[in-house]
């Protein structure tokens, strides 16, 4: 039975090594993406891996996961902005709420990006229904906030120019 998600939501990817990650659940998207930076593919037992860097907090380059993964394909998508270019597929385990399950990741720059990751509608037909008006269903909305960065908001947003 499929269940209601927001058009945003915290996931986990366990076999990577990121704890929260925000998405953007996008149903425009036919395979998930990832932000990656500094890939650099390995032969590992003459299989093809790819080592990346990942920033899972946006405007935050401090915080940073390594990770590994064997390389599934390479693809052709076309990008945001039209424009086709290979990615690196991998193959993962996504968690959203109580849900886990296998997906598909294209790895790209998504650093200009508000959010890391689209969870594409690959990954999630026949699991979830979006509702495009509603963020932060399944999961609290501040499950992956940074310590004091709420405080350092409000003050912000009290000051007078």
């Amino acid at each position: 039975m499929a269940e209601l998600v927001g058009w945003r939501e915290w996931v986990r990817l366990p076999d990577l090594g990121i704890d929260r990650i925000k998405v953007k659940v996008d149903t425009g998207a036919r395979i998930s993406a990832l932000h990656a930076c500094r890939l650099t593919s390995v032969l590992v037992d003459g299989e093809e891996w790819v080592e990346f860097v990942l920033h899972p907090l946006p405007d935050n380059t401090l915080v940073e996961v390594a990770c590994r993964a064997p390389v599934k394909a390479h693809r052709v998508v076309r990008n945001s902005g039209g424009r086709e270019e290979t990615r690196v597929v991998i193959e993962t385990t996504v968690q959203l709420g109580d849900h886990t399950w296998p997906i598909e990741l294209t790895l790209t720059d998504r650093e200009n990006m508000a959010l890391r990751m689209l969870l594409g509608r690959t990954a999630i037909r026949n699991r979830f229904y979006v509702d495009p008006g509603r963020a932060f269903v399944l999961t609290p909305a501040d499950s992956g906030s940074q310590p004091g960065r709420r405080q350092r908001l409000r003050r912000a947003s009290t000051k007078t120019h």
